[in-house]
């Protein structure tokens, strides 16, 4: 076996236009993979991430049944004592922060025209902490001392044409079923990944949404991760311990959508371009394989007339091929991870996607799996190349072979 290696090796470095022709299809396949899956890796984890430091937290707790049923009756549904539930919180693995939020909806006025708005009352200082994706494009951030101050999303800025410094009304209807009417000051305007989330959305402190819809606790209970990896192992923590007390627990994937339906679409184009790839790969090897080996049959021949067996001739020519794959595939790796880290440093720039205002800069992830994949991929398109011209030369009779030659 060592002999057929070390001959094979030979033969490869003897023929070195077509071997480097070889090698380039194989590099520039295995490169375009490794730089492709690196993309829409780093696409899926910075929709991910925008998710998770825009609004949805790691891993949400609430009161079973308020996701389906807490916009109607939001009061039928509350944490009464949030302090207590946060402790409990606070003991599952990998936690940074938790913190408490209570939904409403009202009107929004300026003095002139009302908007109908979706709520928020929160933590300020914790909720800094754990919105490094949401952008102040006006104003500041709420902080634990703006009593009655707000932020708003854009969208809302827009349509009521506030700007910070401007008082507003927030008019809600209260667990009793009236309705209640405080002014606040706006603070600043903020812009999210999601431009119908900035349409109406509006935040206060929490003391302030107590106090106006006369109602203590929270709706929701957010934890923020150290590493999103430990997203599963906490909520499992959270089922079984905060499970059984009438709570439900839910994490960021189970309540965004469309970030599911977006890593379902980039896996199956990514999925559609391996295919697209890998047929690309066959046909141009099996190009370079096929006149290389149809240009040595008289070699071939040879090797058969001293005595080699056609099975010998089969597994030279194979193991010729399987060479020139794994050496390519190794340079076509090399070369993607090089260039992966080189684009990532500088970074592309991205338009908005879909259903957003707000551009991002995107990088080329290092996806071991890819690099995997990207590698078997061109170490599989050399080696089936070779199996049909390799079957059909080592068949051939000994006179024929030779007669090629002549």
């Amino acid at each position: 076996m060592f002999g057929l290696l070390k001959l094979a090796l030979r033969n490869i470095f003897r023929h070195r236009g077509r071997t480097a022709m070889t090698l380039a299809s194989i590099l520039f396949g295995v490169m375009a993979l490794i730089l492709a899956g690196g993309f829409i890796e780093d696409t899926i984890v910075e929709t991910g991430e925008a998710t998770i430091r825009s609004n949805s937290g790691h891993v949400q707790i609430a009161r079973q049944g308020f996701w389906v049923y807490g916009s109607q009756n939001p009061e039928k549904y509350l944490i009464e004592h949030p302090e207590e539930v946060r402790r409990q919180m606070q003991e599952a693995p990998g936690v940074d922060d938790v913190m408490f939020r209570m939904a409403f909806s009202g009107l929004l006025g300026n003095g002139r025209t009302d908007w109908s708005i979706i709520g928020e009352g929160v933590e300020p200082a914790r909720e800094a902490r754990l919105a490094s994706y949401i952008t102040v494009i006006a104003g500041r951030q709420l902080t634990d001392a703006d009593q009655f101050g707000m932020m708003v999303g854009a969208g809302v800025a827009k349509a009521l044409k506030l700007k910070p410094g401007d008082p507003v009304n927030l008019l809600v209807s209260t667990a009793g079923g009236a309705a209640n009417l405080l002014e606040f000051e706006l603070v600043g305007v903020f812009q999210t990944f999601s431009k119908d989330y900035d349409a109406r959305i509006v935040r206060i402190s929490l003391g302030a949404a107590q106090e106006l819809l006369a109602t203590p606790g929270a709706h929701t209970g957010v934890m923020l991760l150290k590493h999103t990896s430990d997203t599963g192992m906490a909520a499992e923590f959270l089922r079984a311990n905060l499970g059984g007390d009438g709570f439900e627990i839910k994490t960021w994937t189970d309540l965004d959508e469309f970030y599911n339906q977006t890593v379902t679409l980039y896996e199956q184009q990514f999925g559609f371009l391996v295919i697209i790839i890998l047929a690309m790969l066959l046909l141009s090897v099996s190009n370079t394989v096929n006149i290389g080996i149809f240009e040595r049959v008289s070699e071939f021949g040879t090797m058969m007339a001293m005595g080699d067996r056609s099975a010998r001739v089969f597994r030279l020519i194979v193991t010729e091929s399987l060479c020139l794959g794994i050496i390519g595939s190794l340079a076509g790796a090399v070369l993607g991870i090089v260039l992966a880290h080189a684009i990532s440093a500088v970074g592309i720039p991205m338009p908005p996607p879909p259903n957003a205002d707000q551009g991002y800069i995107s990088r080329i992830l290092v996806v071991p799996e890819v690099v995997g994949l990207s590698f078997g991929i061109g170490v599989c398109a050399a080696l089936l190349a070779s199996l049909l011209p390799a079957r059909k030369v080592s068949r051939m009779h000994v006179a024929e072979a030779l007669r090629q030659g002549v």
